[in-house]
């Protein structure tokens, strides 16, 4: 398995479009939503005014896709005249919206469709569908708007658009083996010696390079993502001390001490409050 479908398959994520057509007026993004899920917007045609609070717009005007990749309050906006259309969609994470994947990207990111051939073919059958009334639409739109998500971190990977974080990690050529083998294999007993020696560094400049490039100490990354995993196995129902053991703890404490400093509440509290929803 590659470095990053590993992290999409603990992450589960999905999306779901839920507006095609014409927009008129002003779409709000904010409240409950917003606090749940990312968002896609997908302009078609027409211009396009983004807005976030505190921050001067920005205008669209040629098509574009708009990601914001975590809950974030927003606003988009057309006038009658300008013929805008666009595909919305919202992006849920199986463990929650606050996780590395997404700190790891900008508030917002913009990639005109036109950029990159294979980009600009997914998008131009995501409109093809949402414009038309083919069976199986939804379903079809959805697992498109997926894609997009995979080809845009493919992008940002590539073309080294983050400086900070886990995809900054991905994109390092000296961290990126060290960062897959902790994503492959979360519960194993990591030594500094060994990861230092997939990037083939010493111990302290690996120590230092990669705080430098992820923002946390690399004890630290495998404790955050560790919880990460530990969120996935929750959500299917699995009881805390096999979820313990399972991410690398001897015992349901250890877990627990680690997984509250990162969210607040305990694995069951996690746990239940998941089920609920």
């Amino acid at each position: 398995m590659d470095k990053l479908s590993s992290i999409l398959n603990q992450l589960s994520f999905s999306t779901g479009v839920f507006y095609t057509g014409q927009l008129c007026g002003l779409g709000t993004f904010e409240g409950e939503k917003a606090q749940s899920s990312g968002h896609i917007h997908l302009l078609k045609q027409g211009v396009l005014e983004t807005r976030e609070s505190g921050k001067a717009p920005v205008i669209f005007d040629e098509p574009t896709l708009i990601f914001y990749p975590r809950p974030l309050p927003h606003t988009i906006k057309a006038e009658k005249e300008s013929n805008t259309e666009v595909v919305c969609a919202e992006i849920h994470y199986g463990a929650g919206p606050s996780n590395p994947l997404a700190n790891s990207l900008p508030s917002m990111i913009n990639i005109p469709i036109n950029q990159d051939r294979r980009f600009k073919e997914t998008v131009e059958w995501l409109f093809e569908e949402a414009f038309d009334s083919k069976c199986a639409r939804q379903l079809v739109m959805d697992r498109l708007c997926e894609i997009l998500i995979v080809q845009l971190l493919r992008h940002v990977i590539n073309h080294r658009q983050v400086d900070v974080g886990l995809l900054a990690g991905l994109a390092d050529s000296r961290l990126a083996r060290a960062m897959e083998a902790i994503h492959k294999e979360p519960g194993k007993n990591w030594s500094l010696v060994e990861l230092a020696e997939l990037a083939t560094m010493s111990r302290s400049r690996f120590s230092a390079h990669f705080k430098e490039v992820n923002g946390q100490t690399p004890g630290d990354y495998i404790a955050t993502w560790r919880v990460e995993v530990a969120k996935t196995h929750l959500k299917k129902g699995k009881r805390v001390g096999w979820v313990a053991n399972e991410v690398g703890y001897e015992n349901t404490s250890t877990l627990a001490r680690i997984f509250r400093s990162r969210t607040g509440i305990s694995p069951k509290e996690w746990q239940k409050q998941f089920m609920d929803h």
